[in-house]
């Protein structure tokens, strides 16, 4: 379901480069619905980059889906012509990183399709950093997991709040069903951790528990 809904979101007719394709799923998926161009499936590890080539081949998909062995956005070269980049199913601050030091190899045409594992708000600041404006954001859970799923797109200078850097400034809006049990949940696990804290023997330094205090006072507003 997760892999689905991202799909929904590359663009018809997209160059697509997946980096972190892991068994290349997602390219071969969206190529043999003829949903997509061309796709670039970029893994940084040998066993997943032999996975993403077996599952290409076996689709019969080698002449349209390019399997290159390199580290997150060096897959991408100027004559691919991208037009969508895909990175699912890591910690937000590791996808932050990628789009950080593969910078030089972002037009800024492109649209972001991302799928953080946690570390949305470092992901989103990022975002905010460098001109992209959030286009949509979902959650959705699956295996008793909530994945959240950023859609964005360079627009030029762009300010998010604090509070929409945390939750996501159009998840706010739209309080979706799973997004509301979500922080549900989040805010039991603040609760529950800083009554830990106040029982500890040891003393836990007062910044980390103004920190949670606050960020479970947002959550109670959010919830109101």
């Amino acid at each position: 379901m997760r892999l689905e809904r991202v799909a929904a979101h590359v663009p018809a007719g997209a160059r697509l480069a997946d980096i972190g394709s892991d068994h290349g799923y997602l390219p071969v998926a969206l190529m043999r619905r003829g949903a997509i161009a061309a796709a670039v499936a970029g893994e940084v590890a040998l066993t997943p980059f032999r996975s993403a080539e077996r599952t290409v081949r076996e689709n019969g998909q080698d002449l349209r889906i390019t399997v290159r062995l390199a580290n997150g956005l060096a897959a991408i070269e100027q004559g691919d012509g991208i037009t969508a980049i895909s990175i699912c199913g890591m910690g937000g601050e590791t996808i932050r990183d990628i789009l950080d030091s593969g910078k030089a190899r972002l037009s800024g045409q492109e649209r972001l399709i991302l799928q953080p594992n946690g570390g949305e708000q470092p992901l989103r600041q990022w975002l905010m950093e460098n001109g992209y404006r959030i286009l949509c954001e979902e959650v959705l859970r699956e295996n008793r997991f909530d994945y959240e799923i950023i859609v964005a797109e360079r627009a030029g200078p762009v300010m998010y709040t604090v509070e929409q850097l945390y939750f996501g400034p159009l998840q706010m809006q739209t309080r979706s069903p799973a997004f509301l049990g979500k922080w549900q949940r989040i805010l039991r696990h603040k609760q529950q951790t800083l009554t830990h804290f106040a029982r500890a023997r040891q003393a836990v330094p007062d910044e980390k528990v103004q920190e949670i205090a606050r960020q479970a006072r947002w959550i109670i507003e959010l919830l109101a």
